[in-house]
């Protein structure tokens, strides 16, 4: 599985959001300069988003959007689920159940499957709070 640019785009928005705060609403100008990101790639990025209610959106002057829940509440993986579609290893994965002619003499079916389980549950395990709390460890050297 490789995580698309549109994959670890939402992530980075979504971590911008979180420490931005959860009160005001952040034009999407200010977020694509932060990030080094296309104000235009963002947009098909928070429509997703929004359309699915992990943002908040408003238009005009003082607009931009929120994020909808505290930080500890987003994880990686419903973000990336969300934009992704998968975290199918491989093809015959990807929809539920499984339709490949050949997934009752498979020797490989387990492994893939094992593979989809660990993907998920990782992702599962980190939420924006823990990026944001890595992020902050990660400036803090002495010398």
């Amino acid at each position: 599985m490789k995580i698309s640019t549109k994959g670890r785009y939402a992530v980075r928005v979504m971590l911008d959001l979180a420490e931005q705060g959860t009160e005001a609403y952040i034009p999407l100008m200010d977020i694509a300069k932060r990030q080094g990101i296309s104000e235009k790639y963002l947009e098909s990025i928070v429509a997703v988003l929004s359309k699915n209610d992990l943002l908040s959106s408003l238009r005009g002057k003082g607009g931009g959007y929120k994020l909808n829940k505290p930080p500890e509440e987003y994880t990686v993986g419903s973000i990336l689920k969300l934009v992704e579609g998968s975290f199918a290893p491989v093809a015959c994965l990807e929809k539920k159940p499984n339709r490949c002619e050949r997934v009752a003499e498979c020797q490989t079916i387990k492994m893939w499957e094992g593979l989809e389980t660990l993907i998920e549950e990782y992702f599962a395990g980190i939420t924006l709070a823990d990026l944001m709390k890595e992020g902050r460890e990660a400036n803090n050297y002495v010398i």
